[in-house]
């Protein structure tokens, strides 16, 4: 398998035609990743003005690459992240900042750990697992907010039994939501239910930065413990707005046991660990099918698969959840199941991530 570092070697030789230095001494190659069937990707920053003239020079890393052994496919991809003012640390004030977000500053939060709940694809469950989690992590004496950063489907108004409600505040400070023991903040307190957002990168970006920002999260004298962070599924800008905006203390990854699940995991695991977040461990939700009528147990989308997965990536697991008839009914009452059955087994089984969860924190 090629090498990080025999890739960025064979992109020395392709150089930028207007500076006539190579694209890697140049800092114009990042994110470079390496899967185990040899497909690599890499994104080559320009300023944004030349993106267009550029295309050559993609083609030509991509022709470069593709010649190392071992290497069965490679995506190049120009992005206008970077600009040549901020690769030679210039002052930004004057750079081309196409994704908004230059000018904002790393946030100082009042909270102890920022974690983030994410998965590689949506459909997993993996808010119904961050507004369990987020209780459970209450239920252990943690002071504990919830962020819903899923912009384009936000849930946990209705999960945490908040729909229709809106937080409060002034034109500086929101308060947030308060159900189950912890702070809650949506931007589904601010639309319509059924209201689709059709918002850009950049949009997504500024909202989840002005939620952490600006809600009234804690204070220095008494700041939360946990703020657990629902994240849309992928790996995209969400994503990258709070690995390079607060500091997260980590992520835990939620998947089915289904293969193609696993895949997507395999890539939010590999995502966070570019961007220098730990991974806290896997959950694998659905794990096994109880019926609610005899008991009897059956492994609809497999079984055992994220624990895998999770071993040969050498990340913790931190437990698995049952597909249950409950969890769904609870979830759409608005009382997630910690919270209406908190001695049931479903509840034992959070409750025992969480802990696991606190002791990989401290």
């Amino acid at each position: 398998m090629a090498s990080e570092q025999k890739i960025l070697d064979a992109l020395s030789h392709v150089s930028d035609p207007e500076t006539g230095k190579d694209i890697t001494s140049s800092g114009m190659v990042s994110g470079v990743q390496v899967s185990d069937d040899g497909a690599v990707v890499f994104s080559i920053e320009v300023d944004p003005a030349r993106g267009a003239a550029l295309e050559s020079l993609r083609q030509n890393a991509e022709a470069v690459v593709m010649k190392l052994s071992g290497v069965s496919k490679v995506t190049a991809v120009l992005t206008a992240e970077k600009t040549a003012a901020a690769r030679t640390r210039t002052p930004q004030s004057s750079a081309p900042d196409p994704h908004g977000m230059n000018k904002n500053p790393k946030l100082d939060l009042p909270v102890r750990h920022i974690i983030a709940v994410a998965s590689g694809k949506g459909g997993v469950g993996k808010s119904t697992v961050a507004a369990n989690l987020a209780i459970s992590l209450a239920k252990n004496d943690q002071k504990i907010g919830l962020l819903d950063a899923d912009i384009y489907g936000p849930s946990q108004p209705r999960m945490m039994g908040l729909s229709g409600q809106k937080p409060g505040g002034n034109s500086t400070v929101i308060e947030p939501l308060e159900a189950h023991g912890i702070k809650v903040m949506s931007i589904g307190f601010m639309i319509d239910e059924e209201k689709a957002l059709v918002w850009r990168g950049p949009m997504v970006q500024s909202a989840i930065y002005q939620m952490l920002r600006d809600v009234n999260w804690g204070s220095a004298e008494e700041p939360l413990d946990i703020l657990v962070v629902d994240m849309p599924p992928g790996t995209g800008d969400a994503q990258l707005t709070m690995a390079q905006k607060v500091p997260l203390a980590g992520a835990v990854i939620v998947s089915t046991p289904q293969d193609i699940a696993l895949l997507d995991a395999r890539r939010g695991i590999e995502m966070f660990g570019a961007v220098n977040v730990p991974v806290l461990g896997v959950i694998e939700n659905m794990s096994t099918h109880i019926c609610s009528e005899c008991g009897h147990e059956e492994h609809i989308f497999g079984h055992d698969g994220a624990r895998k997965e999770a071993e040969a990536r050498g990340v913790d697991f931190l437990g698995g959840i049952p597909l249950e008839r409950d969890i769904r009914l609870n979830s759409d009452d608005g009382a997630p199941i910690v919270s209406a059955q908190p001695d049931g087994d479903v509840s034992k089984t959070f409750d025992g991530i969480a802990q696991r969860v606190i002791k990989a924190l401290n």
